[in-house]
């Protein structure tokens, strides 16, 4: 498989995007989810043809380009089948929760989140009307994480009306099995609840891993769900701004429909422009990727055993991010900080993916491995 290499940090320092404007220039930046691999040539190409033709007015129809590109790429890496008529763009994805959420709940109603989670779910809750229920993961007997089917059951019993989904998981890279899928699914139909489903890590699952759409696992599903879909984070466009409402039953096409047309009308052209060519043609870069995530995947594993062999760590199987648990560093509640300050790594503090990510942190593995061993070895000088 061929792999595609991060850029140098020489080249990464002339990015002006905020993974490489938020800290002094002697922190190594491994914390908000962007990566450091090039643009995707297609993409590049797609951008600097319209630049030449100046292609930078307001946003117009594109015949259903966007649409069918992305349903193109559903079909070839999930065998799904996404109807193009039944797709529609906007910003990105955080527009798109809430945006499907003022149109799936009324106000006041509760929303069901997993932590630990994205941590922009506990705004983007409120930003549309609803209030957080807090569902947590449950542990599994080797350590990992799984959706918590009992207790989503509960809160939507106890009067939830929707579940805030992540699949793939953010912060966890973990893929839910579509067993655990088809199983919420009867839940959130027992209950007459609803869905929003976050897929945008989905792109970058892992080979050992299958994803699948939620709005495939069954009919109820279908009737329930919106999904959410952009190629921002596996191509690293998220300045572009463009994103996917993605539905599969007449109700909840009707219902985006419905939406004010500024939602669609925001979505930028560039954005749409990028995405168009990524799903299109972006495959083979993006298989290179992810071959050089795994790799660091393996590496981080490796690395902590001989250098940190106190953080517990379990390889993720989409995206590249990867949680870990410093409860027996002795680092405290925020050993983010702890590495801020001492070690001049910038990682994510657990605690914002909520009260189960005490002692945690989620550290970004879309780097070089040369950037990723020096992080490790500047983590691990801090506890000599």
């Amino acid at each position: 498989m061929h792999r595609v290499a991060a850029q140098s940090l020489d080249q990464l320092r002339t990015r002006t995007s905020e993974k490489w404007t938020a800290y002094p220039s002697d922190v190594l930046p491994l914390f908000v989810a962007e990566s450091d691999f090039p643009l995707a040539e297609p993409v590049a190409s797609a951008l600097h043809a319209a630049i030449d033709r100046s292609d930078t007015g307001y946003i117009g129809n594109d015949g259903g380009a966007a649409a069918r590109a992305f349903a193109g790429f559903a079909k070839e890496r999930w065998d799904w089948r996404v109807d193009p008529e039944r797709v529609r763009t906007t910003t990105d994805v955080s527009v798109v929760i809430v945006e499907a959420l003022r149109a799936l709940i009324r106000p006041g109603d509760g929303v069901v989140i997993t932590p630990p989670v994205y941590p922009p779910f506990f705004e983007l809750i409120p930003e549309a009307g609803g209030r957080v229920v807090e569902a947590p993961l449950a542990r599994t007997d080797d350590g990992g994480y799984e959706l918590d089917l009992d207790a989503i059951d509960a809160a939507l019993a106890s009067g939830a009306r929707a579940v805030l989904l992540c699949s793939p998981h953010n912060p966890l890279g973990l893929v839910h099995p579509r067993e655990t899928l088809l199983a919420l699914s009867a839940v959130v139909e027992r209950h007459d609840a609803v869905v929003v489903s976050d897929e945008i890590h989905a792109p970058l699952t892992h080979s050992d891993a299958s994803f699948t759409p939620y709005l495939t696992v069954s009919a109820a599903a279908r009737e329930h769900t919106i999904a959410a879909h952009s190629a921002s984070k596996a191509f690293n466009l998220a300045g572009l701004k463009c994103a996917m409402f993605v539905t599969a039953s007449d109700r909840m096409t009707e219902l985006v429909r419905a939406l004010p047309m500024e939602v669609e009308e925001r979505t930028s052209i560039f954005g749409r422009i990028a995405s168009t060519a990524a799903f299109e043609a972006g495959g083979d870069w993006l298989d290179g990727v992810i071959a050089s995530i795994e790799d660091n995947r393996r590496l981080l594993t490796r690395l902590l055993a001989e250098r940190m062999p106190a953080v517990r760590y379990r390889e993720p199987r989409a995206s590249y991010l990867a949680w870990l648990d410093l409860t027996d560093v002795g680092w405290g509640e925020d050993p983010a900080a702890v590495a801020l300050k001492r070690a001049k790594v910038a990682v994510n503090s657990g605690l914002t993916f909520g009260r189960e990510g005490a002692g945690f942190v989620r550290m970004n593995i879309g780097c070089s491995p040369e950037v990723l061993a020096e992080a490790v070895s500047r983590l691990a000088g801090v506890m000599l």
